[in-house]
């Protein structure tokens, strides 16, 4: 334990690990969060990696970071700036300058901040810290890459291998400022580098020999601890957003009983999606990865022709590739979950930059009437639930769903209770055999429930219900190719109603804040804990404001239109420019209280930002 005599109580902090591609910032960051979350914190991260694969060694395109926020309650979001700075370089200084707080803590590797270096970085003085004008924080320079090189010297690495570990380092000293046990963070690296011993013990040695330098030579006046949350009883980690919707997908097939099927192509930032469930073959899962887009969406609706539950995962330019085959899971009525991990556009855009820019491509991106259904997750443990109630609603109203999420809550992370499925629903897919009692003599490949207008699942196999389903339109109740107009008007108004009638089996649209207020915040997607904040924020400020976040897209909830023309102005608040309050204008005809305030930054929103506009246009006449 640290010797220091003061350690300073605080609610909440905020850290950002930043350098080159190659020095680790993003295990550094991620052994720190998940110890934090192990410890009893609430978490939330922001992994911000550089578009280019690897750019120019100590070049500012080449930064890339990582940031969390830790606190014992109340942690929305990652946080606009930060507490304390790992700087491994001085083009991580730069980019990050305008992120550090009044007096932030910028621990920063003096062996890297020579003239080279700055030179590299494009300073145009040898005082990097005055040229920034950073006189409001507290510069601690250590040696971290000699230091780093004196720790490990002996331990039969060469020299590229002990400049690798001087990440650990700079987390050793962090653990010690923020009273981090080492024993968590050791069982950590175990982990992670279990088939090369070596690796273990030199990272575990050069965080100890941090946490040991800090606490030696007390590097600041004072240490810092943040109690553990009250939480429930129960099993802690921390999850990021691919992960927990992989385990959602997992979760949901093994509720229905059918196998879990992924189809899907490499693309950033949805990869890790592919990848998690690749290794979970102990759940019977089966992830292939095929050779382009349009085979993972096909491969998936011949899944789901099969019986299983069928995914694929992508982000916003494999979903313009998808969209043909999504138009035939509509038209087949299949159930299909395609999960969007969107990142900024168009094109290939910035791909490890965030955005909420494929709401219209979701809509309305496949031609011909297409009608589905869109959820949207607010959170990286949110991810988990919109994923099993995307696959839920998918099996039991037999149609594709498409499932946002964004690059900010899918690499982000948050400390998560392993749930208890047996507080889940069951999912009840509308098998043709249980309806009919194996009668086939009364069926029809497009008889369809009164109530929900789902039409039965004829699994193939299933004895005497044999029937073709297909892209060319079919009759009715025949299932044979019809061309009769008045059959395809009919066929494309039961499908367009039967996803508005999925909206008698979703929750009212819940609202938070002033019952009372002349203004309501609207959100959708990951943006939402940064929008409560906001709320919060104003709350504090004196004034009344209400706040409700979508997670159902299409269908809206039954109550939408109640909620909105309750309020005087309504702020529609998208990292878009303006694609949902289009959608809502669309939908209502007769509000005329929306304000829009819309960033297309591939950043993620600022609250301080969001406090100070929102508050003039809530003064505004």
């Amino acid at each position: 334990m640290p010797t220091n005599s003061v350690i300073t109580d605080i609610q909440q902090v905020t850290i950002r690990f930043s350098g080159d591609s190659g020095d680790g910032m993003q295990l550094s960051g991620t052994l720190f969060s998940t110890l934090s979350a192990i410890f009893g914190n609430e978490i939330a991260t922001f992994p911000d990696f550089p578009a280019e694969i690897r750019a120019p060694q100590g070049s500012l395109q080449g930064v890339s970071g990582f940031q969390v926020r830790i606190g014992a309650k109340d942690v929305f979001n990652s946080g606009d700036k930060t507490d304390v700075l790992v700087a491994m370089n001085p083009a991580a200084l730069k980019v990050n300058a305008q992120y550090l707080k009044r007096g932030s803590i910028v621990l920063y590797d003096t062996d890297s901040f020579q003239k080279k270096d700055l030179d590299k970085a494009l300073y145009t003085t040898q005082d990097p810290f005055s040229e920034l004008k950073l006189e409001h924080v507290q510069p601690v320079g250590v040696a971290i890459t000699s230091l780093t090189k004196a720790s490990l010297e002996g331990s039969g690495l060469d020299n590229k291998d002990m400049l690798r570990c001087k990440n650990m380092f700079a987390l050793g000293i962090v653990c010690w400022l923020f009273n981090r046990p080492l024993e968590i963070a050791d069982q950590l690296l175990q982990q992670k580098f279990a088939k090369k011993p070596l690796l273990v013990q030199a990272n575990i040695k050069a965080m100890s020999d941090g946490y040991n330098y800090g606490n030696n030579i007390h590097l600041t006046a004072s240490t810092y601890r943040i109690e553990p949350i009250e939480g429930t009883k129960g099993f802690y980690t921390d999850v990021n957003g691919n992960t927990a919707t992989a385990y959602g997908l997992i979760a949901a097939a093994e509720k229905a009983g059918v196998q879990l099927f992924l189809g899907s192509y490499p693309i950033t930032p949805a990869t890790d999606i592919l990848q998690e469930l690749a290794k979970r073959k102990d759940f019977g899962v089966k992830a292939l990865q095929m050779e382009d887009e349009i085979a993972g969406i096909t491969s998936s609706i011949g899944a789901s022709f099969a019986g299983c539950l069928a995914a694929t995962s992508t982000s916003g330019p494999g979903l313009a590739l998808k969209s043909e085959a999504l138009g035939l899971a509509v038209m087949a009525e299949l159930p299909l979950v395609v999960i969007d991990v969107q990142r900024s556009g168009p094109s290939t855009g910035m791909p490890t930059k965030s955005e909420q820019t494929d709401l219209n491509q979701a809509l309305y991106g496949r031609n011909g009437e297409s009608p589905l259904v869109v959820l949207a997750a607010a959170s990286p443990t949110d991810c988990f639930e919109s994923a099993f109630e995307a696959s839920k609603i998918a099996l039991e109203h037999m149609t594709p769903v498409i499932l946002l999420t964004d690059g900010y809550i899918a690499n982000g992370s948050s400390a998560w209770k392993i749930p208890n499925m047996e507080e889940y629903p069951a999912i009840k897919p509308p098998y043709v055999d249980k309806y009919y009692k194996g009668d086939a003599t009364k069926w029809r490949p497009f008889v369809r429930d009164e109530e929900t207008l789902v039409r039965y699942w004829g699994v193939p196999g299933t004895t005497g219900f044999m029937h073709r389903i297909g892209g060319l339109e079919k009759d009715k109740l025949t299932g044979i190719i019809s061309s009769n107009p008045e059959n395809h008007q009919y066929m494309v108004d039961t499908r367009r109603n039967k996803i508005e009638k999925i909206a008698d089996f979703i929750p009212e649209q819940k609202v938070v804040g002033d019952t009372n207020a002349d203004t309501l915040i609207v959100g959708w997607g990951g943006t939402y804990g940064h929008l409560l904040e906001a709320m919060i924020r104003i709350q504090a400020t004196g004034k009344k404001v209400a706040f409700t976040h979508f997670r159902h897209i299409s269908p809206l909830p039954k109550n939408t239109h109640n909620i909105l023309v309750k309020y005087k102005k309504v702020i529609v608040a998208e990292q878009n420019e303006g694609q949902f309050a289009a959608y809502l204008n669309g939908k209502f005809g007769d509000l005329n209280n929306i304000r829009q305030f819309n960033r297309v930054e591939g950043q993620p929103f600022k609250v301080s930002e969001l406090v100070e506009e929102f508050t003039k246009m809530m003064e505004a006449e």
